[in-house]
């Protein structure tokens, strides 16, 4: 399965979630994924993907 959400390193060291559809940073509500460590930007986009695929399972 391609996961439709991925880690990228930016130039200052943080951290951000891409949406690869948009390839914009992901929205969580109103909140931009940006300026994040590593591992919680490798575990949010696992988790984004996850409900993503789920959703996509659902037909919703």
């Amino acid at each position: 399965m391609t996961q439709r959400y991925k880690p990228h390193k930016e130039p200052d060291g943080t951290w951000t979630v891409i949406d690869a559809r948009s390839e914009r940073p992901a929205e969580m509500g109103s909140r931009t994924v940006i300026g994040m460590n590593q591992q919680d930007a490798e575990e949010f986009a696992e988790l984004f993907s996850r409900l993503d695929a789920q959703k996509q399972d659902t037909g919703s």
